[in-house]
C-alpha cells in the first residue's frame, strides 16, 4: 500500500530532461525531452503485476531548448497582462476605502478568495486576446505530432484564468516540473499530445 500510485482526478504530470549523453543525431541545435504522463480517469495502481494502462498514457518529445526559453518569456508577458486585466476589473468593482482601517481591511486576502480569483475567468482585451492566441499557437505547435501541419489558432481554446496561465508558464520551466489537474486546459493539452 505504501507503494500506490493514486491519481484522485484526471492529471497530467510535465517533467524536462536536459539529457548529457543521449541527443537524436539530426539536430544541431540543444535540445530538452519533455516527459509527460496523464489519465482520462482517477487511477489507483496498488500493484503493478495487475495493472491495466487502459487510462494512463505516457510520452516524450524532443523540443528545442530555445523555443521553450522564448516561449516561456511570452507566456511570462502573458500572465503579467492578465494580472493588469484582473487588478483593473476588481478596482473597477470596488469602492475606494476611506479610512486607512478600511484600506488595511481590504488589503486581507484569505487563501480560499485568492485561489477563487486565480480561477475566475478573466475578460481579455483585444491585444491580449492576440498575444494568448500567439502563445496558444506557438504552444500547440510545440506539442502536435505533426507541427509544420499546425495551423495558428483563431480562438482560444481554453477558459483563460490566472491560474490556466500559471500553469502554462509553469509548464515550459525546464529547471521545474508542473501538474495539470481536469478543466479545459487539461483537455486541451491532451488534444494535442493524442
Amino acid at each position: 500500500e505504501s507503494r500506490a500510485t493514486n491519481a484522485s482526478d484526471k492529471e497530467i504530470n510535465i517533467q524536462w530532461y536536459i539529457p548529457s549523453v543521449v541527443k537524436p543525431t539530426n539536430y544541431t541545435e540543444t535540445e530538452v525531452l519533455l516527459l509527460y504522463a496523464y489519465n482520462i480517469n482517477p487511477v489507483k495502481i496498488s500493484d503493478m503485476t495487475v495493472f491495466s494502462p487502459t487510462s494512463v498514457f505516457s510520452g516524450l518529445l524532443w523540443i528545442p531548448l530555445a523555443r521553450i526559453i522564448s516561449l516561456r518569456e511570452k507566456l511570462s508577458d502573458l500572465k503579467k497582462q492578465v494580472e493588469m486585466l484582473m487588478q483593473g476589473s476588481k478596482s473597477f468593482s470596488t469602492s475606494v476605502p476611506t479610512s486607512f482601517l478600511e484600506q488595511s481591511e481590504t488589503l486581507k486576502i484569505s487563501p480560499s478568495n485568492k485561489h477563487k480569483m486565480s480561477d475566475a475567468k478573466v475578460h481579455l482585451d483585444e491585444k491580449t486576446e492576440e498575444i494568448a492566441k500567439r502563445c496558444l499557437s506557438e504552444v500547440k505547435a510545440l506539442l502536435s505530432v505533426a507541427p509544420a501541419l499546425s495551423s495558428p489558432l483563431t480562438e482560444i481554446p481554453f477558459d483563460v484564468t490566472l491560474q490556466s496561465i500559471t500553469n502554462l508558464e509553469d509548464m515550459f520551466d525546464p529547471a521545474n516540473g508542473c501538474t495539470i489537474t481536469e478543466g479545459s486546459l487539461f483537455n486541451w493539452i491532451i488534444s494535442l499530445l493524442q
